[in-house]
């Protein structure tokens, strides 16, 4: 199975969500956007509660990730 990929078609929607997200931005009022904005802010930090790692385990893997020599070839 050969799975093709149209970037031509994955352009033209990653544009349409743009614009999509750019008019509703410019149509709802600062208020309601701050307000939603805060609620997703929220839920976040109440999710946070819910991970399973640590602030120091996560703070542990990012470091030895950023401190990985970096590969020759690739975006790894």
């Amino acid at each position: 199975m050969e799975l093709r990929f149209d970037r031509e078609k994955n352009r033209q929607e990653r544009l349409a969500f743009v614009r999509r997200h750019a008019l509703r931005v410019r149509e709802v009022p600062n208020e309601v956007w701050s307000r939603e904005q805060a609620d997703l802010i929220d839920a976040f930090f109440e999710n946070a509660e819910n991970f399973a790692l640590s602030r120091s385990e996560y703070l542990r893997m990012h470091r030895a990730r950023r401190d990985r020599p970096k590969p020759l070839y690739g975006d790894s």
